[in-house]
């Protein structure tokens, strides 16, 4: 069963009609987080406002599938003049691009608790694929995903600063979902 609720866990988005279950994202217990580093010191920040669409089937976890958008124009940073600076268009353009997005394309749930998401994802208007390493863990009819993985944003065209700030972002995210 625990190999099993890590599948779902990872996976937590299955398209099978006949056995998909919808699972809510508990935004309480959910954040996603980044640190961007440049030579001479590092800045935290992170998003207060996202959704997430998932459904899981514990039969057939590899057909799953997860949908994740954000809210850019709730980003938050440890200094408020930086917080003014990325939303603008140098950086995240929240005007323009008011949304972030990731879908599944495919996910590999071949252990007990390792998943990787394989997507795609939209930032300011250029679709990337990436993967994304998680650790998921199922309980108590709660299910959560914890991803730690580097995003290079001037694939995504954010190049201000390129030379003085990394290119490499580190993201932080965990998200938690309940049964309906």
């Amino acid at each position: 069963m625990r190999f099993l609720g890590g599948l779902l866990l990872a996976v937590l988005v299955v398209v099978s009609p006949s056995f998909a279950e919808e699972w809510k994202l508990d935004a309480e217990k959910s954040k996603i987080d980044f640190v961007g580093k440049k030579p001479d010191g590092a800045h935290k920040g992170g998003f207060k406002t996202f959704k997430s669409e998932v459904k899981a089937d514990l039969e057939n976890p590899q057909n799953g599938s997860l949908k994740l958008e954000i809210d850019t124009e709730s980003l938050w940073s440890d200094d408020s003049k930086l917080t003014e600076h990325l939303k603008n268009p140098d950086f995240f353009d929240v005007r323009k691009f008011p949304k972030i997005t990731f879908e599944t394309t495919g996910i590999d749930a071949s252990s007990e608790d390792d998943v990787r998401l394989t997507g795609k994802m939209t930032m300011l208007g250029k679709t990337v694929e990436i993967k994304v390493p998680c650790k998921a863990s199922i309980a108590d009819g709660a299910a959560t995903l914890k991803a730690e993985f580097k995003l290079d944003r001037t694939k995504f065209g954010m190049n201000y600063g390129k030379g003085k700030i990394n290119d490499e972002v580190e993201i932080t995210a965990t998200l938690a979902f309940k049964r309906p």
